[in-house]
């Protein structure tokens, strides 16, 4: 069994990621409008748009008022950018309606709403409301299986087995913790297994030693 508190204290991120510095500086409805824009996109490339856009545009209340094409503008280069601005204008009508204007804290009422997913989902139960579960993205998706914590095929897989293998304590730092890291050291081309602080817990990293 891998020593997952050793592992997520080696690669402690010196910095936050993008949902990280969202969830710490911005309120609950701008941290799933961050996570929906990032999908398939850079976060190099959504960071300065959505902190740029949450300069005047803070509440459900804002964008429900914007005019479709003034919110592709607004979003334009993150990835499906049409389709993102659809769920953007969506989400903001379904949550003041349904929802009084507040972002619902479960599993299920999140994924329910326009443009959110069980990783976006996830996301917004981490870095919103501080609770225990296990986004997997890319990142979270590779490195838990080249360490070796995880053998599956599918992010839904990994989440699944990672709660299976992990102590609850820790499933809330793994996102932010492997962010980073697969962003700078683990990437998925050419590793830098050479300077992985990691190297010798990690079943890929530890063949090159």
């Amino acid at each position: 069994m891998k020593d997952i508190a050793k592992i997520l204290n080696l690669i402690k991120p010196k910095r936050l990621s993008m949902l990280g510095e969202i969830g710490s500086r911005y309120n609950e409805f701008q941290t799933p409008v961050a996570a929906s824009l990032s999908a398939r996109t850079k976060d190099t490339t959504t960071l300065p748009i959505v902190k740029k856009l949450f300069k005047s545009y803070k509440k459900p209340q804002d964008f429900v008022k914007l005019d479709i094409r003034k919110i592709e503008k607004l979003i334009h280069p993150v990835g499906f950018y049409r389709t993102k601005a659809k769920h953007l204008k969506l989400l903001a009508k379904v949550l003041i309606d349904d929802y009084k204007g507040e972002v619902p804290d479960t599993l299920e009422e999140l994924t329910k709403l326009p443009g959110v997913g069980r990783k976006t989902a996830n996301c917004v139960l981490v870095y919103c409301f501080k609770k225990q579960v296990i986004p997997v993205d890319i990142h979270v998706h590779r490195i838990s299986n080249r360490i070796g914590l995880v053998k599956t095929r599918s992010p839904e897989k990994t989440e699944q087995e990672l709660m299976r293998v992990v102590p609850v304590i820790y499933w809330n730092k793994i996102n932010e913790a492997f962010v980073i890291h697969g962003q700078t050291i683990c990437l998925p081309i050419n590793p830098k297994c050479q300077i992985c602080p990691i190297k010798k817990y990690c079943d890929y990293g530890s063949k090159l030693l």
